[in-house]
């Protein structure tokens, strides 16, 4: 073990980083937090530490972990990420410390190629089209192949292909041990490694997700660790959200009908048992969409139970799922495929029964709509208490890290929504210079985000910047309306390539982008974060709003509710340190390095004439500020004049 000062001469200037990789840059601020982190390793404590963009907080983190002699779990907030981390950033970190020690890469079950049902899709001899076929054939050669049986390695098979979810297993459709392909399995393989591993890295899903079912008393997939680092740690209180819920979908019932049908190849006289019941399902979950159709998107429950016909067929539903399961268990002893899908039918009707009945002051109870289906959900009110006990459950430290996660400094309402009670935190600065590197442009006039011609105007107030900066522009928006309307007027009125979210797959829209080298890319959402466009491609992020949270969403309508008897001003305490965080996001797509230069466009007035304004402004990056576009036009000059 070594201590502090030794850690952080590693990454130093006289360091074996300096020595032995190319283009590695010393930061103090990269040293400090190593520093903390190795402190909060030994001591299992809870630290928070946000570390501005070009930290290098990544390599703050691998090297206390590699050297700790402990067990530790890093956990990312996407696949790519944890990718990147794995197979780029880890591999470099061990060799300059020459670490010895063994490390696995584990991913959700719906990554892995699942033998049986690649065998069973094949077996089927279902019709697909000529794409699809074509993928099925790239599958079945790849899973010959393949050692991890990761679908990541198989690119020619795009991610939202309808193949996957065939060739893949979930919780419910995993046979187990009973499986005929269980000794060559890929995602058994692969916790394996990660059992025996000193290192794993995860992703968040699967973190949460194993975690929630620590809790609930099944066996737990990721071994128990010394330390979790969880990386672009902003996204956890969503996150968990989602796993400390009771959900159900109409996919879920489907599935469910469909493989009990499948599981009657074969099996004498089992279709004349099954189908009546399997069909009914199918047909009570298409009639219960049909009766949700006059709702909004996504509300309470109690809007349901005010609808009769939707009353009706949700009853309805809940007697087609039970007779269902009565059917399914008559057959469970004739295969294992009917077993499961006893357990899978008894625990959806538990569980719908749960949400439709229980009406519990600790939960919210809404739901969801999609075009072709539906989600029910019950979700905690406060997520701290259940978070609180995973964490002392575990006994381990805690490190939570990203560039956004303090609100003008402060890491209060962070702390607040996790439940962390006196955490060690460390803020350290992005080591660019902004001052020299980013304008920050506040354009005027613009009227209030509630006119209707809101976005109209501001496209107005924003071509001029995209002439000077000739494209090279991201358009974050935050609502999918205000982007379909900017896409529809700059297609008339923009020379470069127009990159629009929705019309292909994120990464090749990005791809595309970088290579058009003056194109125009129009995102929301997804587009805020996890987007690292280096270089010149990418000089101008123009924000159209602040990024508050959608006010029709039933879980965030009760908290606020709760905050206010609480005593706690729902806007200042919540709304407004949420949005900030969102906006430090969406702004840090701009400077990825220390070579960029570019624009920031904020288009919201009411970061200047409201009080709360000076909150978001004082949580991004020290830069320059103009309402002048000629300023903004002299910056563009200054960088075209400049030699290459």
């Amino acid at each position: 073990m070594i201590d502090h000062e030794d850690v952080a001469a590693l990454l130093g200037t006289e360091g074996p980083f300096a020595r032995e990789l190319p283009n590695f840059a010393p930061r103090a601020a990269q040293q400090e937090m190593a520093r903390a982190v190795q402190h909060a390793i030994a001591e299992r404590e809870t630290l928070i530490a946000e570390a501005g963009t070009g930290t290098g907080k990544t390599f703050a983190y691998l090297v206390p972990a590699l050297l700790s002699g402990q067990r530790v779990i890093v956990s990312t907030g996407t696949k790519a990420l944890q990718d990147q981390l794995y197979f780029r950033d880890l591999p470099r970190v061990r060799s300059v410390l020459d670490a010895r020690l063994k490390t696995a890469l584990l991913k959700g079950r719906a990554n892995y190629l699942c033998l049986y049902r690649l065998d069973q899709t094949v077996r089927e001899g279902a019709t697909f089209d000529r794409g699809q076929a074509a993928q099925l054939a790239a599958i079945r050669t790849w899973s010959s192949r393949t050692r991890r049986g990761d679908r990541a390695e198989l690119a020619e098979v795009p991610e939202e292909s309808p193949l996957w979810p065939r060739v893949t297993s979930t919780p419910d459709n995993c046979l187990g041990v009973e499986c005929p392909f269980y000794d060559d399995c890929h995602v058994v393989k692969a916790r394996r490694e990660a059992q025996e591993a000193d290192l794993v890295v995860v992703n968040h899903h699967l973190l949460f997700a194993d975690l929630a079912l620590k809790q609930e008393g099944f066996g737990e997939i990721l071994p128990g660790a010394h330390a979790f680092i969880l990386d672009e740690a902003h996204q956890i209180p969503e996150l968990a959200g989602q796993f400390f819920s009771q959900s159900i979908s109409a996919r879920q019932f489907s599935e469910l009908a469909q493989d009990s049908l499948s599981e009657c190849n074969g099996i004498t006289g089992a279709i004349g048992v099954v189908l009546e019941p399997a069909e009914a399902l199918q047909d009570a979950v298409r009639r219960l969409r049909l009766a949700m159709d006059t709702l909004p998107e996504r509300g309470p429950f109690h809007l349901l139970e005010a609808s009769a016909s939707i009353h009706t067929s949700l009853h309805d539903m809940r007697e087609v799922l039970a007779a269902l399961t009565d059917v399914l268990a008559s057959q469970a002893e004739r295969s294992r495929g009917f077993a499961n899908a006893h357990e899978r039918a008894a625990h959806l009707s538990e569980r719908l029964d749960r949400i439709a009945e229980r009406d519990s002051e600790r939960d919210v109870r809404w739901y969801e709509l999609f075009p072709r289906g539906f989600a029910l959900h019950a979700t905690p009110l406060d997520l701290a208490a259940p978070l609180r006990a995973m964490r002392e459950q575990t006994q381990a430290a805690w490190i939570h890290t990203s560039a956004t996660l303090s609100v003008a400094g402060s890491f209060d309402h962070f702390a607040r929504q996790l439940g962390l009670e006196d955490p060690q935190t460390l803020l350290v600065e992005s080591p660019f210079d902004y001052a020299t590197q980013a304008l920050c442009y506040l354009p005027t006039p613009l009227p209030d985000p509630s006119t209707r011609d809101y976005t109209d105007r501001v496209l107005d107030a924003v071509l001029p910047v995209l002439h000077a900066s000739r494209g090279r522009a991201f358009l974050l928006f935050t609502s999918h309306r205000a982007l379909r309307r900017a896409a529809e007027l700059l297609r008339e009125r923009v020379p470069w390539p127009l990159f629009v979210q929705g019309t292909a797959p994120r990464h090749r829209l990005l791809e595309e982008f970088r290579s058009s080298g003056h194109g125009v890319l129009l995102g929301a959402a997804s587009f805020w974060e996890g987007v690292d466009v280096a270089g010149e491609a990418l000089s101008v992020v123009v924000i159209d709003k602040l990024p508050f949270a959608a006010p029709d969403d039933p879980v965030l309508q009760a908290r606020l509710e709760a905050l206010e008897h609480a005593g706690i001003n729902p806007f200042m305490g919540w709304q407004v340190p949420s949005a900030v965080i969102a906006l430090k996001q969406g702004a840090g797509r701009l400077i990825r390095d220390v070579r960029d230069r570019g624009v920031l466009v904020l288009c919201d007035p009411r970061l200047t004439s409201k009080g709360y304004g000076r909150l978001f402004l004082a949580s991004l990056p020290a830069m320059p500020r103009t309402r002048e576009l000629k300023e903004v036009q002299a910056f563009f000059e200054g960088e075209m004049s400049s030699p290459a």
